[in-house]
């Protein structure tokens, strides 16, 4: 049996006024999910650990059976590997937003949806201008900037502390930033060879503030704001930690002897990166709702006819619901359905050699909300000759009834690989 999981981040809500009190998964079109779950098994998923915060980096490790006590160490140095950063051991690996602000407020976390090639131009500019050698006698530079994808990017401090509090800038919109700026941990330890936690915290916050001058001032931004649009013009990092060690896939799971993950996003190419599966790059997939659905369906039924295992992560869902934009977010589910999960079920279900496809989301991103919500999430697991269970279709409500009942954390990658 070969398993496939698709991701939908962020596509799980709650419910709407607007839809006549319904979940955008229960309000949208979507055939082929609702067929999988009309033929398959499904139920409830708690992806988010007691005391961790309810995001894609913990939530997608969690999902593909890791113990997040063993494991995290934040977005910053799984992004770092997927970008092909190789962290030192003294490193601080810390993601690096370029967001918007307007009057002392937080508007968008994204930049305006900022494109990779201008925001590489902007961390090029930033780097000539904040990065910090540790001394002029070593000649080694304590910060620096590395460009990711769009406007998530990489913030390494040679000797920084990871214990330091951070706001996501996803989660704060239209809050007040200053009040939001980065904090050290109480009674955070003294680990030698490493800046304590408020020197860390004292030189992020001075980057933040010298990088809204600087980017205010660039020509890009100027460019923007005389056509009215969004300036990117601030940095804001958070969810820092060291380089993480982590068993792989194939470690965990036997039946696991190949497999690949597809995503636009840095952090999932990093979880997989770490995880020991292929990064497979679709040309045209940019984590937003213009994604290539058709591209990441052919890449991965191509991946599928050669390896075990493919996780295939679609973020357009969790960008939506950021921007609170409800008939997007409605059109991305719609997306996923039609555009990527058919075709992929069409080809599988020709095949000789079965397939096990898992649907689900990694976290609820409500578009009223606008941040991620770490309630239990609705997952569904069909193959050739599954015995079904009595749920007609794939959503929040209708898979609390689901035979699988309430798993958690690892016990879903578990239960997976139980299906051979």
């Amino acid at each position: 049996m070969k398993h496939i999981i698709i991701l939908g981040d962020g596509m799980a809500d709650l419910p709407v006024e607007r839809l006549g009190g319904k979940t955008l998964l229960q309000y949208a079109h979507k055939p082929m999910m609702d067929l999988l779950a009309r033929e398959g098994r499904t139920g409830r998923l708690v992806t988010v650990p007691e005391g961790f915060p309810p995001g894609s980096e913990v939530a997608n490790t969690a999902i593909l059976g890791y113990d997040l006590n063993k494991v995290y160490e934040g977005r910053g140095p799984l992004e770092a590997a997927s970008i092909g950063y190789e962290m030192a051991d003294d490193d601080l690996a810390i993601r690096c937003n370029i967001i918007t602000l307007e009057d002392g407020k937080i508007i968008t976390h994204n930049g305006g949806n900022l494109e990779t090639q201008d925001a590489d131009v902007l961390i090029r500019y930033l780097n000539e201008k904040l990065a910090k050698p540790i001394n002029e006698r070593e000649g080694c530079e304590r910060v620096k900037f590395i460009t990711g994808i769009q406007y998530r990017h990489l913030l390494v401090i040679k000797g920084g502390s990871k214990h330091i509090v951070c706001a996501p800038p996803h989660d704060h919109p239209n809050e007040e930033w200053r009040g939001l700026l980065v904090k050290a941990e109480e009674g955070a330890p003294v680990e030698p060879g490493r800046l304590t936690a408020q020197q860390t915290a004292d030189l992020i916050n001075e980057m933040i503030l010298k990088s809204q001058e600087l980017l205010a001032a660039h020509p890009f931004n100027q460019e923007r704001a005389k056509r009215g649009e969004r300036q990117a013009n601030s940095i804001w990092p958070w969810s820092g930690g060291y380089r993480p060690s982590m068993q792989t896939l194939q470690q965990q799971f036997p039946q696991i002897k190949k497999g690949s993950v597809i995503s636009a996003v840095d952090l999932i190419r990093g979880i997989g990166h770490y995880a020991g599966l292929r990064i497979i790059e679709v040309e045209g997939a940019t984590g937003l709702a213009d994604t290539n659905y058709e591209g990441k369906a052919e890449a991965a039924i191509k991946a599928l006819k050669d390896e075990d295992f493919v996780f295939v992560h679609v973020e357009a869902s969790d960008e939506a619901g950021h921007d609170g934009d409800l008939e997007l977010k409605l059109k991305t589910i719609e997306y996923l359905d039609q555009r990527l999960i058919t075709p992929i079920y069409k080809e599988v279900e020709t095949w000789d050699e079965p397939v096990c496809i898992a649907i689900l989301p990694d976290h609820l991103t409500p578009v009223e909300m606008r941040i991620h919500v770490g309630q239990p999430v609705p997952f569904l697991f069909w193959y050739r000759g599954i015995e079904p269970d009595e749920v007609l279709q794939y959503d929040e409500v209708s898979c609390v009834s689901g035979s699988y009942g309430l798993l958690k954390l690892q016990e879903f990658m578990q239960e997976l690989m139980k299906i051979e």
